[in-house]
């Protein structure tokens, strides 16, 4: 479904200090924008902010950066940035493609990838963000052993994606084909994941650690 666009989203979201609009020019720099150590996790695709927001509420000691690049979604994203007073959060409207561009060698601990668009025509699998190519990116600037957890409810990506990840060099830690029947109890339910789950859809997740 296509989004409405709304026009007063890019002024409200500039008016906020959690937002970074033009993020090339911190590559390398993200601890002194954080004025602090502390590690640095990364949300690709943060939609409406409920996980990131979530996660830094409960994590105050770690930093999170929330990439997407609608403002119509972004702009709820802030605004629960806002309400919850996290300043370990800052949230960037922007194409993950040039995400190369952004950060620097070891500056990113963690990624979290929910629920992105699954390309399933074959022409178009070099655009998921588990594709090798944006693994690779990934690469430049993970920590040594970092890990990327990873949700979808489509198959064929799933699927796909652990070749994806293994031949990357990346080691499967951890798989599930049911996340809520699974155990696991550190999961963080996105605004998408309520909706579809409820239609009955099951969430596969897995951990990647980079070797």
């Amino acid at each position: 479904m296509r989004l409405r666009k709304k026009w007063w989203a890019r002024p409200e979201m500039e008016q906020s200090p959690c937002v970074i609009i033009e993020p090339k020019q911190f590559k390398g720099k993200w601890q002194e924008v954080f004025n602090n150590s502390n590690p640095i996790h990364l949300e690709l695709g943060c939609g409406r902010g409920r996980f990131i927001s979530t996660k830094a509420d409960e994590n105050r000691d770690i930093n999170y950066i929330g990439i997407d690049l609608k403002d119509e979604v972004l702009v709820y994203a802030v605004r629960k940035v806002v309400e919850k007073e996290l300043d370990n959060v800052k949230i960037i409207p922007m194409n993950i493609n040039w995400i190369g561009d952004v950060f620097d060698k070891d500056e990113i601990s963690k990624i979290y990838i929910n629920f992105c668009n699954p390309w399933p025509k074959l022409r178009h699998n070099k655009r998921r963000l588990t594709h090798s190519n944006f693994l690779r990116i990934y690469k430049s600037f993970l920590k040594p052993s970092s890990e990327i957890w990873f949700k979808t409810d489509d198959q064929g990506l799933f699927s796909d994606s652990i070749v994806y990840f293994e031949e990357s060099g990346f080691e499967i830690k951890y798989i599930t084909y049911d996340l809520h029947n699974s155990g696991f109890e550190q999961n963080i339910v996105t605004e998408y994941e309520e909706k579809f789950t409820s239609l009955g859809m099951k969430t596969m997740f897995l951990i990647a650690k980079l070797k």
